[in-house]
């Protein structure tokens, strides 16, 4: 049994229909049914049930279970809203203040070297192990409205805004007086795309208003971070096994899919 409602099947069902109706797959040519790959499809990303457990229970072969995946994720992903869209629907919905954050999604081991000499492209020093760094925008109440594409574990927060032109796009679409973006220290380096805390520098204390602006901060940023821990209900996001280039792309699937649950997108 899977913890999902019976539309979101027939949501999925709908969009892998049309995806074959586009690509003119003629009747009988798959080896499962439009309901039977979407089966597939959200047992892996709300079990993280193994593709070949999932290649078995199916009947197929290992390599089309796989063939199903990555294409149901590429046709969800295809769904998922883009920044413009959700900035705008933001301030329709009337909210003040959106929520930044980044998330190491873990990955299986890639050997593949960074720009630095012995330090893995993939590899976050910060969470000491492997995995790609995903953006995450949310709702004042922490509700997870848009994800980035992927980049390596070993770059900082800012360093991937920035990859992303996400200063740029925030301070065309979003930031004025009345409408900001909240973020943690590793966005420091930005200050007029993201409001972030005051760093306490050692030798120098912080000034009353200083620590005052870092409580009202605290206490208004920290609801944001529920955004990374609902996506990663999605059992599949606690550790992807793979492409890690393909993470931007499974995260936006998982996020087509909360929305769709919940009946929420912003």
């Amino acid at each position: 049994m899977l913890p999902i409602r019976a539309s979101t099947l027939r949501f999925l069902t709908g969009l892998l229909a049309a995806e074959r109706t586009r690509r003119r797959t003629r009747a009988g040519r798959r080896a499962l049914d439009p309901a039977g790959q979407a089966v597939l499809v959200l047992r892996w990303f709300y079990e993280a049930t193994r593709l070949t457990q999932l290649a078995l229970d199916h009947g197929i072969g290992l390599s089309t279970a796989y063939r199903y995946l990555h294409e149901a994720i590429d046709v969800l992903a295809a769904a998922a809203p883009g920044l413009h869209e959700v900035l705008h629907a933001a301030r329709a919905a009337g909210h003040t203040h959106l929520g930044l954050d980044g998330t190491v999604v873990r990955i299986d081991r890639v050997r593949r070297p960074g720009p630095n000499p012995g330090v893995h492209l993939w590899w976050s020093g910060k969470h000491h192990h492997h995995g790609g760094n995903i953006q995450v925008l949310t709702a004042p109440d922490g509700w997870p409205l848009w994800t980035s594409p992927v980049r390596p574990g070993r770059e900082r927060d800012v360093t991937c805004a920035r990859a992303h032109h996400l200063p740029q796009q925030l301070a065309a679409g979003w930031n004025d007086p009345t409408h900001v973006v909240l973020a943690d220290l590793g966005y420091e380096g930005e200050p007029t795309a993201f409001v972030v805390p005051h760093k306490n520098h050692r030798g120098r204390g912080l000034s009353d208003d200083q620590r005052t602006h870092n409580l009202l901060h605290a206490a208004t940023r920290a609801i944001c971070e529920r955004g990374n821990a609902l996506l990663k209900t999605f059992k599949a996001l606690r550790q992807v096994s793979l492409c890690p280039w393909r993470l931007g792309a499974i995260t936006a699937a998982a996020l087509v899919l909360l929305h769709h649950d919940h009946d929420r997108s912003t």
